[in-house]
């Protein structure tokens, strides 16, 4: 198993005192003043939640729901003191801002994309995606990632099971789209998020909501992330478009990301419990939980109420992520796209990212500061690499998180060859036709455009005119689901019955995963740099360790083939 620093960093600062100034008995905190704003409010542990939530109505907030499993509470209170107030109380742990109610912005702005993710979009390319039909479905060719894990050998095994649910921890997944829609599970499928119009700065967030009351409905995807991870993991193999890593097994959308790709705590906790609760097999988490990309417990450059609320995620995120466990439930993780070795981490400079314009730089201490969730409990961590094998330009790195690596791909892969700078380096996944239009890549007549076209936007239609979509992608987002639909292969052949359809210790899944992964070595000489790629210093990575085991490649690349022909002798620590 890997090495973990959340006890490490759980003991770093023991009591919330120790860091932020409590207010004695006798001289209570300001009453809270300022525009009203969301909150998380976690319930000191052992203690019961209902006096956490007297305490929220104390410091002069509203108790609006409360996950009991973890004790959090979204609270709304006006901006200003509550979280003093409310810290402040023995039955309180801590606290954190959440969401301050905007206002309704007049025109529509599409959502914020990742330049990493979408990167052949923003430079130039050579070569068109090309069609055939060599695969198990028609766009299978296509699908480097798919060979690389062998999932085309290993359906011939075991292609999943429908029993086993895969729960997409994400922006939501269309599940209209022909590729998904098969193996959707619409009844299981929940939507842990609202959409926010604008920041308290007034800054477009999700912009204007698409549905009345401002939440979507739970097989909707207006980012087009989520769709993607689906896609990869479980896209049916029936003849038409792509297939995914576990072409059998279930889809369940548990969204909690908003529109613009940001992940809060509150949705993020809900989403996990839920996945717990609901009987869901592997969860698939391809995020950080924002506004912070490292949560750290007493970074000088954050002020009380900043260390406060890390410490307060922290917390709600480990107690999550061990209910889940508990439950059964597999947690496969992104490492990250900082291409950072999450042993000796970068400079943050884009914390905190909510809201606009409010991050300052900080020097990360790995011993008292964590991303989260790959650098939770429990957590598989996933690494990218390209259609060569040579880890991502991207791709965060480092033998302290790192379990196995994935297909993630590589726009910049191939230096000197025809490959370099190609879509095809990337990851083809399915892609819901509302974005693509928002994005003018399709028009308003499903048509694909001149932008669509040169950033390889396919388009499949079925014998009953259904259309499917379909875009290129890259980031450990990517690599992440080709790790989960492995998980889910696992779960499929050696689970048993139970919780309703089939179960499996995540211990064990673990176990299967990495000592079925195909070993690769790090590379010669181990540093390796990408100034020919166009990449700065800082993109410059050293891989240590053995074949068995390095920060590049973990105990190394998924095989789903392996995993489900010799991954029996891994089942038993």
């Amino acid at each position: 198993m890997r090495p973990t620093r959340l006890l490490i960093a759980a003991l770093a600062v023991p009591l919330i005192g120790a860091a932020v100034a409590v207010p004695s008995a006798g001289a209570q905190p300001t009453t809270p003043t300022g525009p009203a704003t969301e909150f998380t409010v976690l319930a000191a542990g052992g203690q019961d939640v209902t006096a956490a939530e007297q305490a929220v109505r104390t410091a002069g907030g509203t108790v609006l729901r409360t996950n009991t499993a973890v004790g959090l509470i979204t609270a709304a209170a006006p901006a200003d003191g509550f979280v003093q107030r409310v810290s402040a109380d023995p039955a309180v742990y801590g606290a954190a801002r959440a969401i301050a109610i905007g206002r309704t912005p007049t025109g529509r702005v599409a959502p914020k994309r990742s330049d990493v993710e979408k990167e052949g979009r923003q430079a130039p390319r050579s070569g068109a995606a090309k069609k055939g039909a060599t695969g198990t479905d028609p766009l299978d060719d296509q699908l480097w990632g798919l060979k690389s894990v062998r999932s085309d050998l290993a359906r011939t095994v075991q292609p999943g099971d429908k029993r086993v649910r895969v729960g997409i921890i994400d922006t939501g997944v269309d599940g209209s789209h022909p590729d998904i829609a098969p193996n959707f599970d619409r009844a299981a499928s929940r939507n842990f998020t609202r959409d926010i119009p604008t920041d308290p700065t007034g800054a477009v967030v999700d912009g204007p909501c698409e549905y009345r009351g401002c939440v979507d409905p739970a097989d909707h995807d207006d980012n087009g992330h989520g769709t993607h991870v689906a896609g990869t993991i479980a896209a049916a193999a029936d003849g038409f478009g792509i297939s995914g890593v576990a072409p059998n097994v279930s889809i369940v959308n548990l969204r909690a990301g908003q529109d613009a790709g940001y992940f809060f705590l509150q949705p993020v906790v809900d989403a996990l419990t839920y996945a717990g609760d609901a009987g869901v097999d592997v969860v698939n988490m391809s995020f950080y939980v924002d506004p912070w990309l490292y949560n750290c417990a007493a970074n000088p450059a954050d002020s009380p109420e900043q260390q406060l609320e890390q410490r307060t995620v922290t917390e709600a995120m480990t107690r999550a992520m061990n209910y889940a466990y508990r439950k059964g439930v597999t947690q496969v993780a992104a490492l990250g796209n900082e291409h950072s070795d999450l042993g000796a981490p970068q400079p943050d400079t884009k914390s905190p990212d909510y809201p606009a314009s409010s991050n300052h730089p900080r020097t990360i201490d790995n011993a008292t500061c964590l991303s989260l969730p790959v650098e939770g409990p429990h957590t598989i961590g996933i690494s990218a690499f390209g259609p060569s094998g040579a880890k991502a330009d991207y791709s965060n790195y480092g033998l302290e998180q790192i379990s196995v690596s994935a297909p993630g791909g590589y726009f910049r892969d191939g230096f000197g060859t025809d490959w370099y700078r190609t879509n095809e380096n990337m990851i083809l996944s399915a892609y819901p036709r509302n974005v693509g239009v928002a994005e003018g890549t399709i028009d308003a007549d499903g048509d694909i455009t001149p932008d669509g076209q040169a950033a390889g936007v396919q388009k499949a239609v079925t014998k009953d005119g259904r259309v499917g979509y379909y875009q290129f992608l890259q980031g450990t987002s990517m690599a992440t689901p080709h790790a989960a639909g492995v998980a889910a292969l696992i779960v499929s052949e050696y689970g048993r019955p139970g919780r309703g359809g089939i179960t499996m210790d995540p211990d064990a899944v673990q176990r299967v995963i990495e000592g079925t992964a195909a070993r690769i070595p790090c590379p010669v000489p181990a540093t390796v740099d990408y100034l020919d790629e166009g990449r700065d210093a800082s993109f410059t990575a050293t891989c240590q360790g053995t074949p068995s085991f390095n920060g590049f490649y973990g105990h190394g690349a998924v095989d789903a083939y392996a995993a489900v022909t010799r991954g029996a002798g891994y089942l038993r620590g």
